[in-house]
């Protein structure tokens, strides 16, 4: 129980996916102007992480090294295209939102990256901690960055009023530079404050 928990904590802190080993830059980087769209995209994100980990530690005795990456690629393109579905149904606002970045979550090197270096050397309930640990860094480091950009550079929260009416927006946090500026600031704050990895 104590080693689940360290792995899980390992994608929060340690190796957050996007303060700490800088994977998924693409989504990190377009979608992050809504609170609303980080949320999303970082809980498809962990949904396909902890599915696609788990059934890749399950078959990681089955599938031969030759062909384990087209493998890889099948199992998590399979999870991406039940949770588009899933979100195109009951979600539209938030499809609409994320456009094709919820199909382009199968490219996601985050994904890929663990399963190819946790998900098919571990047993399974270590591969699903692994999955929900990444997931809930990623979701939890592009929610953060969606709050700084939406706060500053709209003036809402989740599309509710936060600042004064007499507050002038910082309309470049909202453009793609923002993300940049936004995500470099962060970073620098984060390797501050946690423990320099060796």
């Amino acid at each position: 129980m104590k080693e689940l928990r360290k792995i899980f904590m390992n994608g929060i802190i340690d190796e957050n996916p996007t303060f700490r080993m800088v994977l998924g830059m693409c989504p990190t980087l377009a979608i992050t102007t809504a609170v609303f769209n980080g949320i999303g995209m970082g809980l498809a994100t962990t949904v396909v992480l902890i599915c696609s980990n788990l059934f890749i530690s399950l078959l990681r005795k089955v599938i031969p090294d030759q062909i384990r990456i087209p493998a890889f690629i099948v199992v998590i393109a399979t999870f991406v295209t039940i949770v588009q579905l899933v979100i195109k149904a009951f979600i539209p606002a938030l499809d609409a939102a994320l456009g094709m970045f919820i199909p382009l979550i199968v490219v996601n090197c985050i994904i890929f990256g663990r399963a190819e270096a946790f998900a098919c050397k571990n047993k399974p309930l270590a591969a699903v901690a692994d999955g929900l640990g990444m997931g809930l860094g990623f979701t939890i480091a592009i929610t953060l960055i969606c709050a700084v950009r939406e706060l500053f550079g709209v003036g809402t929260l989740l599309g509710y009023q936060i600042m004064p009416a007499s507050y002038m927006p910082m309309d470049l946090l909202v453009k793609p530079a923002g993300g940049f500026i936004v995500l470099g600031l962060m970073m620098a704050l984060m390797n501050k404050l946690l423990p320099k990895k060796a």
